[in-house]
């Protein structure tokens, strides 16, 4: 096993290089950057060339890839109701740690990042827990009394959450727990930010906050995964080796939380382990909504302002962690089902 991920571990080194080329290739599609930048003043065109020559655009893209692998001398830039001014320093690389200075803020991306990164593993990973948690136990409980009026209240009710809309769920849930509560005189959820300004950033203003968008986040993912926990644990259900348990004397708790729901969460594994990464980028539509200042409001803000440092270094944050990922979960496979070896 430790030679097998160590193998994968070097394999994900071109991976990520070539990974990384395309992405940098992909935002020059973006847009211009020097047109989203100036003061309440739009910058001279004699200052937009030196500006662009200052931060290298002018060169060709492989030069331009190149200075922000593996670094090169640059300049430092402030753009000001006087025009350009340049001062000379030095960009260590990407490969070095240095992932460039945000072109709207001027802050190092590495901090714009870490600044809203908290924020969406706390709103990700509360709904990615209630997400595996509620789909085991919807999806097993709905395989084991197949055909029962609560298999098929599920099933209805999974088709009907799949095939909402992110942005329409959200808007509902905000319309009846908000506005009509507090219309009703019944205790209404908050719909905006992460935390009362009023009140302050407590621990229950947080949790207070983060009902609304977990749940718009939940319920499309827990019809579906639901779905597939149910098919795979109907298919392990009827193998020979449950029947043989079953004969065996075991009693029913123990066939399906000993042998049947280990085989059957693989496929479960399988979503999650691709889900994981993006946790990273957040739920754009969600966090837009809800004002969750996270990774997804983020990416839009600087898209909108073709901050090409900033977007690279959300887009290969994210890369990272799917090319890990993938490796974990090929790991947590083994664990799962003993037949399955990589050595």
């Amino acid at each position: 096993m430790i030679t097998y991920t160590i193998r994968r571990l070097f394999q994900a080194i071109p991976q990520l290089l070539i990974i990384s080329l395309l992405l940098f290739l992909l935002m020059q599609a973006f847009g211009d950057p020097v047109a989203t930048l100036g003061a309440r003043t739009p910058a001279k065109p004699a200052d937009k060339e030196r500006l662009r020559r200052a931060l290298g655009l002018d060169q060709p893209v492989i030069v331009q890839y190149a200075v922000w692998l593996v670094g090169n001398d640059w300049m430092k830039i402030d753009l000001d109701g006087d025009g350009v001014r340049e001062t000379r320093g030095k960009r260590k690389g990407v490969l070095r740690g240095d992932w460039g200075n945000s072109l709207v803020t001027r802050s190092p991306v590495l901090e714009v990042i870490a600044d809203r990164l908290p924020n969406t593993l706390l709103l990700m990973l509360t709904s990615e827990f209630v997400i595996v948690v509620f789909s085991l136990l919807i999806g097993v409980y709905s395989a084991v009394k197949q055909y029962s009026a609560f298999d098929y209240t599920v099933t209805a009710a999974s088709f009907v959450g799949y095939s909402m809309p992110v942005f329409w769920l959200a808007l509902g849930l905000i319309y009846l727990f908000a506005v009509n509560f507090k219309r009703w005189g019944l205790p209404y959820l908050p719909t905006v930010g992460m935390f009362d300004p009023a009140v302050g950033k407590t621990p229950e203003q947080i949790a207070l906050h983060l009902v609304l968008p977990v749940a718009t986040i939940s319920i499309i993912s827990i019809a579906g995964y639901s779905r597939y926990m149910r098919s795979s644990m109907l298919e392990v259900m009827n193998t020979d080796y449950i029947r043989t348990a079953r004969a065996k004397g075991l009693r029913e708790p123990a066939v399906i939380s000993r042998h049947a729901l280990r085989n059957a969460a693989l496929p479960l594994v399988t979503i999650v382990g691709l889900d994981l990464p993006f946790l990273l980028a957040g739920a754009v539509v969600t966090e837009t909504i809800f004002a969750w200042p996270g990774m997804g409001r983020l990416f839009i803000d600087h898209t909108n302002r073709s901050d090409f440092p900033v977007l690279m270094g959300i887009l290969m944050l994210i890369s990272i962690a799917v090319v890990l990922f993938q490796i974990i979960t090929d790991i947590t496979y083994s664990f799962l089902d003993p037949r399955i070896r990589y050595d």
